[in-house]
């Protein structure tokens, strides 16, 4: 069991689990609820049911079950490599493919076809669900994603993502037109205070986040921009081009459900990712090369 503890410090009169979902951004209301009927949730050493209030000064404990981790198999499944030395892998993610093993995907991922690929060569840092994986994109966000071969290659890259050293750019068509040829996006994201599903602007609850953007090609009535980030929050530059009015163009998350093309989610591609070497400090640059469907929208883009 994992302990969480909590103080509610002037939360007078919210539910329990209301307070809990907004707290922990990991967890869904419906599973803090689920740990309240098992009892696993105590508030002062008693344990409460779903509905109780707080009265604003109690110290809540929260037990979080280990979770069994299923066996990932190894799969022969196509990679588009970009670069592979001894200690790391970036590689051109597809569209549609999921970058490591969670609930109904437990087959067919990225970290899947490493398994094939790598042998036993992957970090164990971040368990065996996400063997090498540093940072992770969408689903449906093709492009460049780093990958380490060792735990000394992952540490060492995961302090220079936690220092916002690693260039990250990239690109995406946003619906409307942007007036400004580059700005910058400082505002907080965290959990949707309804929708616990997606990410918002949260200036209450949320993590500081900060998107560069640049305009690169202007169409009639859609944008093509480059976005640089200098934090790396779940969805970032999903929510953040939404939150200025101008979200992804095939982003039917946080954007518009219609849209004359046919797209399977949100147009952006990892472009370019810059690291230093983990092992000699040298600076290396990847490109990810446009994928077709993006390259083809494009050129539809230009002479509608």
């Amino acid at each position: 069991m994992n302990t969480r503890c909590y103080h509610a410090d002037g939360e007078k009169g919210e539910r329990i689990d209301k307070f809990l979902s907004r707290q922990d951004t990991e967890s869904s209301r419906s599973y803090i609820q689920k740990l309240l009927q098992e009892g696993k949730i105590t508030v002062d050493g008693k344990a409460v049911k779903a509905n109780y209030r707080l009265n604003g000064e109690e110290c809540i404990q929260v037990l979080i079950p280990e979770l069994r981790e299923p066996d990932i198999a190894p799969e022969n499944i196509p990679l588009d490599i970009l670069y592979e030395d001894e200690d790391i892998l970036i590689v051109n993610k597809p569209k549609g493919m999921v970058v490591h093993p969670a609930a109904g995907h437990y087959s067919g991922t990225l970290v899947n076809a490493l398994m094939y690929h790598c042998k036993e060569g992957l970090s164990g840092i971040n368990g065996v669900m996400r063997p090498g994986i540093v940072h992770r994109i969408d689903r449906d966000t093709t492009g460049s994603l780093l990958v380490c071969k060792n735990d000394t290659a992952h540490q060492n890259l995961a302090e220079q993502l936690a220092a916002h050293s690693i260039t990250r750019i990239y690109h995406a068509v946003v619906h409307g037109i942007l007036k400004e040829d580059e700005g910058t996006i400082d505002a907080p994201i965290g959990r949707h205070p309804v929708d616990r599903k997606k990410m918002s602007v949260n200036y209450q609850n949320g993590k500081r986040a900060v998107t560069h953007y640049q305009v690169l090609e202007r169409f009639r009535n859609y944008t093509y921009t480059a976005c640089r980030l200098e934090t790396g929050r779940t969805h970032q530059i999903r929510v953040h081009m939404a939150h200025i009015h101008h979200p992804l163009l095939g982003d039917t998350v946080y954007g518009p459900l219609r849209h004359p093309f046919v797209l399977e989610g949100q147009t952006l591609h990892a472009k370019t990712l810059g690291i230093r070497h983990p092992r000699t400090g040298a600076y290396m640059e990847f490109e990810a090369p446009l994928p077709p469907y993006f390259k083809e929208l494009l050129e539809k883009l230009r002479h509608m």
